[in-house]
């Protein structure tokens, strides 16, 4: 997710701190309130009947709360947590260790479900449908494949791109849900419960100052809120008020909407170097010296969701929007091939 640039030296504190701020149950969650609800009744008629929830699938752009959720899901079903992620599980024998150490009604989650290799995935249908694992031993004639019982689980898949997910795969979850960008009010509740989670002072219009740049993304919210109290602390009396905040992020290089260097940069290639577009997100990733794939789901999800940019079968194209935030001139665009140029 894009945000405020972060040195490596303070990435494990970073993680420890967003950590510290996660909601533990349904009722502390803020936003996604029809993701909430869906779960608490899935989770309320699992439990009254005495069986596992069912297998559940969390997509969206990242920072958006899918690996909280998976561990509120286990809170509240009262159960352990096994964690991992689809690039870990390089083998059938790596899923194999995890489940057979599985106990009864125990919620795996697996994050970037969609970068499961195909072994994998396919060692991992019978394990959803019937609780069960098939494995092979020896080779040849002598072939012969072993049935193992497992404990009954719920699996829960996290990923930010569910058009990767194979058919197979993606109808084996009963219960999908899409979580989508939260709104300015919903972030200024993150914020201020962060806020008093760390005994920080904030102010409601000073929430509100972080909210509005934090990309409806309570990750980036949150982050947002660590650069703002050490700049209140040494520029300011450590009493974050919506001056204190606009100062602090622009110091960060975070804008009005929440853009930072690499969003202002990617617009304003798109302008100047490929006259606003269409262009691919190849060629994109090659001017800026970036990874596509970094690009397509840390950038281009919020330059979408906010009107700056759009996607065209032929490329990437800007708005007007965007240029009129850059102070940029939309450039004419040529007509289409077999259309006459008036003059």
């Amino acid at each position: 997710m894009s945000g405020p640039t972060i040195p490596a030296g303070d990435a494990v504190a970073d993680e420890q701190f967003i950590r510290s701020l996660r909601p533990q149950t349904l009722d502390e969650c803020i936003g996604q309130a029809k993701v909430v609800e869906g779960l608490r009744i899935s989770i309320r008629a699992a439990r009254e009947r005495g069986e596992p929830l069912d297998h559940v699938l969390l997509h969206g752009p990242p920072g958006l709360g899918k690996t909280t959720l998976a561990n509120v899901i286990a809170r509240e079903m009262e159960a352990n947590i096994v964690t991992t992620s689809g690039p870990a599980l390089e083998r059938g024998g790596d899923l194999m260790g995890i489940l057979t150490n599985l106990q009864g009604h125990d919620v795996l989650f697996i994050d970037e479900i969609h970068r499961l290799s195909r072994a994998v995935e396919e060692f991992l249908y019978p394990a959803m449908e019937d609780f069960c694992v098939n494995f092979v031993i020896e080779k040849g004639a002598h072939a012969r494949t072993l049935r193992y019982q497992l404990r009954a689980f719920t699996l829960v898949g996290a990923t930010t791109r569910a058009g990767l997910l194979s058919s197979p795969l993606r109808e084996r979850f009963g219960i999908f849900h899409h979580l989508d960008f939260f709104g300015p009010d919903e972030l200024g509740l993150v914020v201020k419960r962060s806020a008093s989670i760390l005994g920080i002072p904030i102010t409601d219009p000073g929430s509100a100052a972080i909210a509005d740049r934090a990309r409806g993304t309570p990750r980036i919210a949150n982050r947002l809120l660590r650069r703002v109290r050490d700049y209140a602390q040494v520029r300011g009396d450590g009493r974050i008020t919506p001056e204190i905040a606009r100062e602090a992020l622009a110091f960060e290089g975070v804008d009005a909407r929440g853009l930072d260097a690499l969003d202002r940069e990617l617009l304003r290639t798109i302008v100047t170097v490929y006259a606003g577009g269409p262009v691919g997100i190849e060629a994109l990733a090659a001017t800026l010296n970036e990874e596509a794939q970094t690009l397509e789901e840390v950038v281009e999800p919020y330059l979408l969701k906010i009107g700056f940019l759009t996607r065209t079968p032929a490329g990437r194209r800007i708005t007007p929007a965007a240029c009129d935030h850059l102070g940029l001139a939309l450039p004419e665009r040529p007509p289409a091939r077999g259309q006459s140029q008036l003059f």
